[in-house]
């Protein structure tokens, strides 16, 4: 009673929810109020009845707590699953009290096992449905559940056949502190990553205790009968004993497994060693060399070899990656044939790497050599070396197998990691395809940006300053109309010559916009077009040219127009300019290439538009590429999937 109202309390401390430690201080309370009106139960009828109602209350308590785990709170569906245990609780209670003034323990039996068979399924369902933490929570509970059972079956057996202890409820009353404890314990947080590890050593212990004093009752009982009263005491030492041993029987037994090893094999471990404590490594996060070093050191010490390597590698080539003692090796290199040969031969010795692997082997003509292929999905990934000194003794089956397992193991952590390598690749890949885009994106917004600068700029340099002329002088002309007509003829052909002006601009304009000869005649017109306004001497090649996607003579027209008007700028005088664009096999490509300056593309690179170039090109799928050298000319050359529309 007094561990449950302490738990009460600290539970009450430490959590913001009142409704866990309630149940709590709900359980101490009753079990207060029947260990107080015990003494008087055997001479007072109204005692006794009070200890009977306390009783049964305390079975429906805790069946309310059991069902309300973690946390103590009850979800809405769930309420009349605890209002049937508190009824059970009831009425278990009123029979105990219609059989007073005697406690009727059948009573109590029957409601104990119908309030628990409803509340185990529960809780397993709940524990399935849980959080992390909410299960921990719950494995605290069940380990105290599963401390007080074996207590209390340990506590039975001994009575039956020793007479001790002779009161099995003290026994019982006293083990279920571990409830109040592990509710304590459950609160908090540093306990919860150990619980599961304290759960299976507790139930691995009571399952050895009842299974050893199972047999014993069993043995003792069913061959030799009811012990008599002279063989109680010797017999209950004996059953104690074989408690104990069944306790530490685990322990034990690893402690002379040791022994046994280190006595037969020496300072090694046994040959499976290495086999099992790989694979508990592999589960673990071990950086991969780390784990290969581990290994052909694990192999040497429990193998007692000379020498242990790992070689790994793909497509025919293969590297040392690891050897105990370090040791200078060349790469080795193997055929198709070896390569096949090899990945279907588990293990090998002397013989078979002279004729296939005659590498590994070179020098190790006066040893035992034992080399297992690292095999995933029929591809071959390395080796692993065992090499013993001639003074030792030859690999036995045993151990051939162990080398086969661990390859087999080790082929697959090496293909994972093959794969996460080329996960991160595809991740850098993207990550740096993703900075493009967005650079690509910013460069097209801020060419839009400078284009519409461009065009604003050209039509108040040049069209809006011939219009300004026009209407100065259509006010001159009207003025002369009056006062000198003979001038007015003049005045009428500059006007007309300023309207011809202003239409050549416009349509120059137009051109650089959108030409409207590259919309109705496509791209051979177009850049003709272009060809014939251009500063240097072009010429362009672009027979038998289908009409394409819109988009993509845009492109093409643009990044072309590009490179010319480039050439014009920077090719130097005397240069002459070559368009060639062609069509196969649904690909567009296209090359400008002029005969002047050129350039060194390490230092201007950036400049002459070609970023732009590459930008337009790339919406679209296509690529760009730029040769260049000083004094060499300039060639600008791209490609573009294209079918015809």
């Amino acid at each position: 009673v007094f561990a449950w109202a302490v738990a009460a309390g600290v539970l009450s401390l430490r959590t913001r929810d009142g409704s866990l430690p309630l149940l709590v201080a709900m359980t101490a309370l009753a079990g207060g109020a029947a260990l107080a009106l015990t003494d008087q139960a055997a001479t007072d009828d109204a005692s006794g009845d009070g200890r009977a109602l306390a009783m049964a209350a305390i079975g429906g308590v805790l069946f309310h707590l059991v069902v309300a785990l973690p946390d103590g709170r009850i979800v809405r569906y769930r309420w009349a699953t605890v209002t049937a245990g508190y009824a059970v609780a009831a009425v278990t209670g009123a029979a105990l009290v219609r059989r007073a003034p005697e406690f009727d323990r059948a009573a109590l039996a029957v409601g104990s096992l119908a309030l628990g068979a409803v509340a185990i399924p529960l809780v397993t369902w709940r524990c399935r449905r849980a959080s992390f933490i909410e299960r921990a929570r719950m494995q605290w509970a069940g380990w105290a559940a599963l401390v007080t059972v074996t207590v209390t079956v340990v506590a039975v057996a001994l009575s039956q056949l020793t007479g001790w202890p002779q009161h099995v409820a003290v026994v019982a009353t006293v083990a279920s502190v571990t409830a109040p404890l592990a509710l304590v314990l459950s609160g908090i947080d540093s306990t919860l990553p150990v619980v599961g590890r304290v759960l299976v050593h507790t139930i691995i212990a009571a399952g050895m205790v009842v299974l050893a004093t199972s047999a014993y009752v069993l043995i003792v009982v069913g061959l030799g009968g009811s012990p008599s009263p002279e063989q109680r005491a010797t017999l209950g030492l004996a059953l104690a004993a074989a408690a104990v041993i069944a306790v530490f029987s685990l322990p034990a037994r690893r402690r002379l497994e040791s022994f046994a090893n280190q006595r037969v094999y020496g300072e090694r471990e046994s040959p499976d060693a290495a086999l099992q404590t790989f694979a508990s490594r592999m589960s673990r996060a071990v950086p991969m060399d780390e784990l290969l070093l581990q290994l052909v050191e694990t192999l040497r010490k429990t193998m007692g070899l000379r020498c242990s390597e790992i070689w790994t590698g793909s497509d025919g080539v293969f590297d040392l990656a690891v050897s105990v003692p370090d040791r200078m090796a060349t790469r080795i290199i193997l055929g198709a044939d070896e390569q096949s040969v090899a990945a279907r031969t588990p293990v090998s010795g002397n013989s078979w790497l002279a004729v296939w692997v005659p590498t590994l082997i070179d020098d190790r003509a006066d040893a035992f050599v034992r080399v297992a292929a690292i095999v995933h999905l029929g591809e071959l990934l390395g080796f692993i070396v065992a090499e013993r000194g001639a003074d030792g003794a030859d690999f036995d089956d045993e151990q051939d197998r162990v080398l086969t397992d661990i390859a087999r193991q080790l082929g697959l952590a090496l293909h994972n990691v093959r794969l996460d390598a080329a996960l991160q690749a595809s991740l850098d890949e993207l990550q740096v395809r993703n900075a493009e885009l967005v650079a690509s994106r910013a460069r097209i917004v801020a060419a839009a940006d400078e284009s519409r600068r461009r065009i604003e700029r050209n039509l108040h340099d040049g069209a809006q300053q011939y219009m300004v002329a026009m209407a100065v002088k259509l006010g001159l002309t009207r003025q002369l109309l009056d006062a000198d007509p003979g001038k007015v003829d003049g005045l009428l052909e500059e006007l007309r010559a300023d309207v011809q002006s202003t239409l050549g601009e416009l349509r120059e304009l137009a051109h650089g916009i959108y030409p409207p000869l590259l919309r109705s005649r496509g791209l051979p017109e177009a850049l003709s077009a272009a060809a014939n306004r251009a500063v240097l001497e072009t010429t362009v090649r672009a027979a038998d040219l289908p009409r394409l996607d819109a988009d993509v003579e845009a492109a093409v027209y643009f990044c072309c127009l590009e490179a010319i008007q480039n050439a014009g700028k920077h090719a130097g005088e005397g240069a002459s300019v070559r368009v060639v664009v062609e069509h196969r096999d649904a690909e567009l490509s296209f090359e400008v290439a002029d005969d002047g300056a050129g350039f060194d593309p390490a230092v201007a690179a950036e400049g002459h538009g070609f970023v732009n170039m590459a930008d337009r090109l790339g919406a679209i799928g296509g690529t760009l590429t730029v040769n260049a050298s000083p004094g060499a000319g300039t060639s600008v050359a791209g490609r573009v999937p294209a079918t015809p529309a």
